[in-house]
């Protein structure tokens, strides 16, 4: 899995929040690893260089072989929040698309000798 990384140009820090952001997503998305080939993570000050409550925000955008990329956004308090709350958004988007993709090509149940009465 590929993870690119972007920020705008109001955002200090860029290598560790880089680092973080990637070891984030190699941990929440670890279970993925085989149908998603590329994360885009995407951060940005909503406010821009002003002070403000929940202004931080972080979009990633999954990759996944044969499929629409799927989008997820988070804003809260810091950097690393907005990281963590993607990540999990982005995983529990990815457990609903896969999981219905997974139900259409699961093999029914074998049906047991009692369901035959």
């Amino acid at each position: 899995m590929q993870i690119q990384f972007n920020t705008d140009e109001s955002i200090d820090g860029r290598e560790a929040l880089a680092r973080h952001a990637e070891e984030v997503v190699q941990r929440v998305l670890s279970r993925f690893r085989d149908e998603v080939t590329r994360v885009e993570i995407h951060l940005s000050d909503v406010n821009g260089q002003k002070a403000g409550e929940n202004d931080k925000r972080c979009l990633m955008e999954a990759r996944v072989a044969g499929r629409q990329p799927v989008a997820v956004t988070d804003q809260a308090g810091s950097l690393h929040q907005a990281i963590d709350g993607a990540a999990q958004k982005l995983k529990r988007s990815l457990d609903s698309t896969l999981g219905k993709l997974g139900e259409h090509t699961r093999i029914p149940p074998i049906p047991s000798s009692d369901d035959e009465s």
